[in-house]
């Protein structure tokens, strides 16, 4: 008999992709806080781009524009690229999505309308994607760039390995 070395509730409070969740209930809240900071902000979450919002936020992976335009395609949306790199673009820019270089995918943001340093864990296997983030303050990069007079504008850290649902598990000796 073997036991993981480790379930997705070892992954910090604040880290969402990996651990199971109630999947609708982070839906309806991250669309109603964007939402709320468009309405606060005099901006349009339009049909499209709420639309897009929900597509990254039903999977936890990142999603290229042309996989989030064949759902909108089927659901008669539009079906030119702009229609999506628009509202990836508007997502994106307001903090609600996060473009995955790597990978050249987006993903829902796992702390909208917060400023944060993300850190995204990328899942080789499944291509699951967690969020996580950094505080620079308290991290060593933060302290290096400080040392040399270095004010860090922006960071994003993108990682690769195995979600815990494709790492092998730890095995003993079998018998």
């Amino acid at each position: 008999m073997s036991t993981p070395t480790s379930t997705p509730t070892d992954l910090p409070k604040d880290t969402v992709g990996f651990a199971k969740h109630d999947h609708h209930g982070c839906i309806a809240s991250a669309v109603e806080t964007a939402e709320g900071h468009c309405a606060d902000k005099g901006l349009q979450l339009t049909p499209v781009r709420r639309r897009v919002l929900e597509i990254l936020l039903k999977r936890h992976q990142a999603l290229g524009a042309y996989e989030i335009l064949d759902v909108l395609r089927n659901e008669g949306m539009g079906s030119q690229p702009p229609v999506a790199y628009r509202a990836l673009d508007f997502l994106v820019t307001n903090g609600f999505a996060h473009k995955i270089e790597r990978l050249n995918a987006f993903v829902a943001c796992a702390h909208p309308c917060q400023d944060h340093a993300p850190i995204f864990m990328i899942c080789k296997s499944c291509s699951a994607v967690a969020e996580t983030h950094s505080d620079l303050s308290l991290g060593r990069l933060g302290q290096a760039a400080a040392d040399v007079g270095f004010e860090i504008e922006r960071m994003v850290v993108e990682v690769e390995g195995r979600c815990p649902n494709c790492k092998p598990s730890a095995k003993g000796p079998t018998t």
